[in-house]
């Protein structure tokens, strides 16, 4: 495989120090500047909408990065030379395509009937992302009877659903068929002929393990979900991937800086890879 270049990933339970963490802090200091000595492409791919995941870089001082994927993968944007960030116009007209039987506002008419949905804020949804928090005791039922309806609809919409690591809400996604974090992640590397071999994913969700699971190098984080850790594991194996899976035995930051040293995305402090 050839040498990574690319660091694409998660903010929440993954870049993101964990509260009270200091060796968190510590590394996180450390990350952003190997990175930048590295010149290492920066990805951000997250469940938080734009606005927001422009408050988690301010108030956590993380790393500019190059492209922010947000809203669970439906929105992609690109740093501009003046600083801020435009939305890829392409990827929009590409999810218009796949929803354009059902918007939105009609898939919302649709589910209206299930009782146990809870509509999330106005800010968490999206042009292409319909939100609700369920009971996080009857999050798979609930995710289910969602499911069955949009198979009854014929809905070209998918279902990825959640906890909550920081309160423990049942979280419910509805984004177009097949798009997800990793979906977008794909079409962000062939709209912009990156390879796969170049790019590193992180994450520690189940938002996360399709992406986990695709083919990319990737890094579970030492404080992910133990279901999601033991998935990736048995996906890579089913794939016969090799050294593509690298389970981090330190949280959140410390281990996407432990993992990037692994596979080598830039020297140790000694000058080895």
């Amino acid at each position: 495989m050839r040498k990574p270049e690319i660091l694409a990933t998660d903010l929440d339970g993954t870049l993101i120090p964990l509260p009270d963490d200091a060796q968190n802090q510590v590394d996180l200091e450390t990350l952003t500047r190997k990175l930048e000595t590295a010149g290492v492409t920066l990805v951000y791919i997250t469940g938080r909408h734009f606005t927001s995941a422009l408050d988690a870089i301010d108030q956590f001082r993380l790393p500019n990065p190059a492209w922010l994927i947000c809203d669970v993968g439906t929105s992609i944007f690109q740093r501009v030379p003046a600083g801020g960030f435009q939305p890829v116009a392409a990827y929009q007209d590409h999810q218009s395509q796949i929803t354009a039987s059902l918007p939105i506002t009609a898939l919302r008419r649709q589910l209206e009937a299930i009782a146990g949905l809870r509509m999330q804020e106005s800010e968490k949804q999206g042009r292409f992302k319909l939100s609700y928090y369920a009971d996080a005791a009857r999050l798979d039922e609930l995710a289910d009877r969602v499911q069955q309806q949009l198979d009854v609809i014929e809905a070209p919409y998918s279902l990825i659903h959640s906890i909550d690591p920081f309160n423990g809400d049942g979280l419910i996604d509805l984004l177009p068929h097949r798009v997800s974090k990793a979906h977008a992640l794909a079409w962000w590397a062939a709209d912009t002929g990156v390879l796969q071999d170049a790019i590193i994913f992180a994450g520690d969700s189940g938002n996360d393990l399709a992406a986990l699971c695709a083919g990319y190098r990737a890094i579970v984080v030492g404080n992910a979900d133990r279901s999601v850790a033991s998935r990736a594991i048995d996906a890579h194996r089913a794939a016969a991937f090799v050294d593509r899976l690298y389970l981090a035995s330190s949280s959140a930051t410390s281990g996407v800086l432990e993992a990037c040293y692994h596979f080598g995305l830039f020297a140790t402090d000694d000058g080895s890879d």
